[in-house]
C-alpha cells in the first residue's frame, strides 16, 4: 500500500517559512530525488502558489543544474491542490481537489503506485491530527530564525515518533525520517 509521506523543511527553532533555509545544490537535489520516487504531491493553496515560481524555470531556465532539475521534477509531478478560492490551478500536471483530504489520502492509498508526498504545513497538520501520516521527512535548518509560522504549533494531541534514519547535508541541514508510534 502507498504510505503519506510529509516532507517539510523547516529551521531548528520550528520555524517553517521557506526563506528562512538554506536552499543549496545539495537541497535541491535531495529534493528532485524525492519527487523522482513520488506518485503524487499534495498542496494547500498558499505553498502551491509559492511553488508556481518553478513553472518560470520550466520556460526560462537558470543554468544552475540543481535548480533546473528541480523545476524539471515539480513541473511532472501531479499535483492536488487543496483550496477553497482557486478556480483553476494554472498547471498542467495539477488540478484542484473536490472531496475532503481523507477520502483523497483513502482513494490515493488504495491505488497502486509511488507513495504520496504532502508537502504544506495545513495538510501535514491535518492529517497529523486525522492519524493518516505514514511517514515524515523533516529537514531541519541550521538556522534560528526566532519567529514566524511554526509547524507543529496547531497539533491537537501527543505523537511519538520512531526514527527511522537521518541523512545530514553539507550545509549543516539534516533530513530526520520518522515514522508515528501508533
Amino acid at each position: 500500500m502507498r504510505k503519506v509521506i510529509a516532507a517539510f523543511n523547516m529551521t531548528i527553532d520550528g520555524n517553517c517559512d521557506h526563506t528562512a533555509g538554506i536552499a543549496d545544490e545539495e537541497l535541491h537535489q535531495h529534493y528532485t530525488d524525492l519527487l523522482d520516487n513520488a506518485g503524487v504531491i499534495l498542496y494547500g493553496r498558499t505553498t502551491y502558489q509559492l511553488m508556481q515560481y518553478w513553472q518560470t524555470l520550466i520556460k526560462d531556465p537558470s543554468g544552475e543544474k540543481a535548480m533546473d532539475d528541480f523545476a524539471k521534477a515539480i513541473d511532472k509531478i501531479p499535483k492536488i491542490v487543496f483550496s477553497r478560492n482557486l478556480k483553476n490551478t494554472d498547471w498542467q500536471s495539477a488540478k484542484i481537489a473536490t472531496d475532503p483530504i481523507e477520502k483523497v489520502i483513502s482513494e490515493l492509498k488504495r491505488q497502486s503506485g509511488k507513495d504520496i508526498f504532502v508537502g504544506s504545513r495545513s495538510l501535514i497538520i491535518q492529517l497529523i491530527n486525522l492519524n493518516l501520516i505514514d511517514e515524515l521527512q523533516l529537514c531541519i535548518q541550521p538556522v534560528i530564525a526566532g519567529k514566524g509560522l511554526q509547524l507543529f504549533d496547531q497539533i491537537e494531541g501527543r505523537v511519538v515518533l520512531k526514527l527511522i534514519k537521518t541523512k545530514s547535508l553539507k550545509s549543516g541541514a539534516t533530513v530526520f525520517y520518522y515514522e508515528p508510534t501508533r
